[in-house]
C-alpha cells in the first residue's frame, strides 16, 4: 500500500514520469500505468493453494468431526486419536496438519453458529384474540382500618398489548 501511495504521489503531485517512476522502483511501466489508474490502494494477487497430505483424507475428516461434535464432551475422540485413525487408513501426513484443519474446521463452524443467530428474526405476530399472557397475584390491603386480602388477575393481550386488571376481595 505504501508503494502505490509513493507512486501516485510522485506522479501526480511531483509530476514524475511513469519512466522515471519505473526506474526508481524497480517496476515495469505497465505496472505503473495500472496503479495509476485503478483505484485500489493494495495490489491483489491469487491466493497460492500449495496441495497437502491432507487434500485425500479432508472429507473424511470432516465428517468425522462433524459426527464427534454432535456427540457428548466425554465421549468425543480427541484430534490425535482422530490423527491415529486417519494413519491406519494411510495418511502420511504430520499430526500438526490434522490438529490445523480441526481448529480451522471447528472456526468456521462457530462463524457460521454466530451468524445464523444473528439473522434468525421472527417478529411475534399475532391474530385478534389468538393469545394473551395471564399472572395471578395476592396482595394485603388497609380499607377503611380493615385488612383485606386481594386476589388479582392480570392480562396482557398478545394483539393489541392492552393490559387488564381483575380483582376480588376476600374478607378475613
Amino acid at each position: 500500500m505504501a508503494l502505490v501511495s509513493v507512486i501516485r504521489r510522485w506522479h501526480l503531485r511531483d509530476g514524475m514520469s511513469i519512466r522515471e517512476i519505473a526506474r526508481r522502483t524497480g517496476l515495469s511501466r505497465n505496472t505503473v500505468r495500472k496503479y495509476l489508474s485503478n483505484n485500489e490502494l493494495e495490489p491483489s494477487y491469487p491466493a497460492l493453494r500449495s496441495p497437502s497430505k491432507l487434500d485425500d483424507y479432508g472429507e473424511i475428516l470432516t465428517s468425522w468431526l462433524f459426527r464427534e461434535s454432535r456427540r457428548h464432551r466425554k465421549q468425543r475422540r480427541t484430534v490425535k486419536r482422530l490423527y491415529r485413525d486417519l494413519v491406519e487408513l494411510g495418511y502420511a501426513g504430520s499430526y500438526d496438519r490434522v490438529a490445523a484443519f480441526a481448529r480451522q474446521w471447528r472456526q468456521a463452524q462457530q462463524e457460521a453458529k454466530h451468524l445464523a443467530s444473528r439473522q434468525a428474526y421472527v417478529p411475534l405476530l399475532f391474530a385478534p384474540g389468538e393469545a394473551f399472557q395471564f399472572d395471578w397475584s395476592e396482595d394485603w390491603v388497609r380499607i377503611n382500618g380493615v385488612s383485606t386480602k386481594l386476589q388479582i388477575a392480570h392480562f396482557k393481550l398478545s394483539y393489541s398489548r392492552a393490559f387488564f386488571t381483575q380483582s376480588h376481595e376476600m374478607r378475613l
